[in-house]
C-alpha cells in the first residue's frame, strides 16, 4: 500500500444512505425494514431494552444495595502529603491543592485528616478538619480555615404554623 492510495476511501462527512431509491441503489423496495412485521410499519418505534417477549436484561439482574443520590462527596488530604508538596508560609486552598494533583475531580467537601507529621508553618484553609490534624497544624504554627460547607438538601420539610 501506499500513501497516495489512502486519501481516496477518506472523507470527511459521510453521505447520507438514500433509501427507496430502486434496486440499483442497494436500498430499494422495502428501503432496509424489512418483509412485514410491526417494523415494516411507519412511526414503528421499540422501547431500547425490549428483547423480544423475553424478560430483559435491566429487570433479569438484581438490585443491590441503597444509592443515595443526595450524599455530598468528600475530597481527603492527609497532613502528611500536605507536608512533603508545600513549602513553610504557604497558603494551602482548593486551587493549590488541585494544582498539585492532591485533591482530583469533583467534590463537594474537602477534609483535611491526621496522618503524617507536620513541620511547616501552612495556613490551611477546608471545609472540614479532623481533631487531629487541627492540633498538628496548630502545633506546627499554622492557622486552620474553615469553610463555609454546602447546604444539604432537605426535602418534604413541613411547615410549623
Amino acid at each position: 500500500m501506499n500513501l497516495n492510495d489512502v486519501h481516496h476511501g477518506i472523507h470527511k462527512f459521510k453521505k447520507r444512505k438514500r433509501l427507496g431509491r430502486g434496486p440499483g441503489s442497494g436500498h430499494g423496495k422495502t428501503s432496509g425494514r424489512g418483509h412485514k412485521g410491526q417494523g415494516q410499519r411507519a412511526g414503528f418505534s421499540m422501547h431500547p431494552t425490549f428483547e423480544g417477549g423475553q424478560m430483559p436484561l435491566v429487570r433479569r439482574v438484581p438490585k443491590r444495595g441503597f444509592n443515595n443520590r443526595w450524599r455530598l462527596t468528600v475530597a481527603i488530604v492527609n497532613v502528611g502529603d500536605l507536608e512533603t508538596h508545600f513549602n513553610d508560609g504557604d497558603e494551602v486552598d482548593l486551587q493549590s491543592l488541585e494544582t498539585k494533583n492532591l485533591a482530583k475531580g469533583r467534590f463537594d467537601a474537602l477534609k483535611v485528616l491526621g496522618d503524617g507529621e507536620l513541620t511547616k508553618k501552612l495556613t490551611v484553609s477546608a471545609h472540614r478538619f479532623s481533631q487531629s490534624a487541627r492540633e498538628k497544624i496548630e502545633k506546627a504554627g499554622g492557622e486552620v480555615i474553615v469553610l463555609a460547607a454546602k447546604k444539604p438538601v432537605v426535602k418534604n420539610q413541613q411547615k410549623v404554623k
